[in-house]
């Protein structure tokens, strides 16, 4: 495959990915009224898990072995990009509005960049810095968090916001974990162990939450009555997603990875026109920040790239006079 063709497949895969996570905000809001964010994140989770395996039981026993040895580093990642994540985010759904929810997801590529700066030392470029501006700016634009009479006609949702905005971090730790295992485990693998070894977490946190009152096991009429958007966000957000996420992430790197985060938004705005609620200018003066945003960040990754992919064949040249000189 060539290189040109797996960065567009990787785009492809994000694309997707940010698109399920739209459809995700507009119907969890919804479900946070029959299932707490505990037993929400377990039910999605479960599903996921059962597809994953599935999966996987073609490759044989060798994603068990892996399983086995990487038991506790996967189920730490998968703890903080699922549960610690989906928890968090949904405990601040319920105090807030899908808008709100999808604003602060996109703000995780200014928190991967940060965080990369302060533990690898890495400093971001002064554009990437720029468009990550420029699309915070559209996705605010975007939520309607600038309207004068504010979002969907909530009181404040400070305490929702500050949550959810927490929550990212685990997300961000768990897309750190996919770069540091792709020596070891290809996107399938980690994607699907991460969930399958953080099942138990999760399982234990939403027992343990029940038992101190901080969470209620759903009723069998609220199951009945989420149950369409149970399945849509445990297969399709959680599973689909996650997969599409990862091999997005494996393909063009992390930064550039959650720098598409900022297309949840739109994505969550292009639903709501199909479901019949056209975009007003300002959504569509967001929309377009953020297309031109990741745009620019795309491209200037790729320029970036390209005198690394004209020196990689040198390097496997006989050394000469002239091999060094390179432009």
């Amino acid at each position: 495959m060539t290189i040109a063709h797996s960065r567009s497949l990787g785009i492809a895969a994000l694309l997707l990915a940010t698109s399920a996570w739209g459809g995700m905000f507009l119907v969890s809001k919804g479900v946070l009224h029959q299932v707490d964010p505990f037993w929400f994140t377990l039910i999605r989770y479960s599903f996921s898990a059962v597809l994953f395996v599935a999966l996987i039981a073609p490759r044989g026993m060798g994603p068990w072995h892996k399983l086995r040895a990487h038991a506790l580093p996967l189920a730490v990642r998968g703890t903080a990009g699922f549960g610690v994540f989906s928890v968090m985010l949904l405990t601040g759904l319920a105090h807030s509005v899908p808008s709100h929810g999808a604003i602060i997801m996109a703000t995780t590529p200014m928190t991967t960049q940060l965080l990369r700066w302060v533990l690898d030392g890495v400093r971001p470029s002064r554009t990437t810095l720029l468009t990550s501006l420029l699309a915070m700016a559209g996705v605010v634009i975007v939520s309607g968090a600038l309207s004068p009479h504010g979002s969907d006609g909530e009181a404040s949702t400070m305490f929702g916001d500050a949550v959810a905005f927490a929550g990212t971090l685990g997300w961000v730790w768990y897309t750190r974990g996919a770069a540091q295992f792709a020596d070891r485990l290809d996107v399938i693998e980690y994607s699907a162990l991460t969930v399958i070894a953080s099942w138990p977490v999760l399982a234990l946190g939403a027992a343990f939450a029940t038992a101190l009152g901080a969470a209620a096991i759903p009723s069998a009429d609220g199951l009945i009555l989420s149950w369409h958007a149970l399945l849509y966000v445990g297969l399709i957000s959680s599973a689909v997603a996650v997969l599409a996420f990862n091999y997005g992430v494996r393909a063009l790197g992390a930064i550039t990875g959650t720098a598409f985060l900022n297309f949840v938004p739109v994505s969550a705005s292009l639903l709501s026109v199909a479901l019949g609620k056209l975009p007003s200018g300002n959504e569509l003066l967001g929309m377009s920040m953020v297309v031109g945003a990741l745009l620019i960040h795309t491209v200037g990754s790729r320029a970036q790239a390209a005198p690394l992919v004209r020196a990689a064949p040198s390097a496997r040249r006989p050394k000469s006079g002239v091999c060094g000189a390179t432009s």
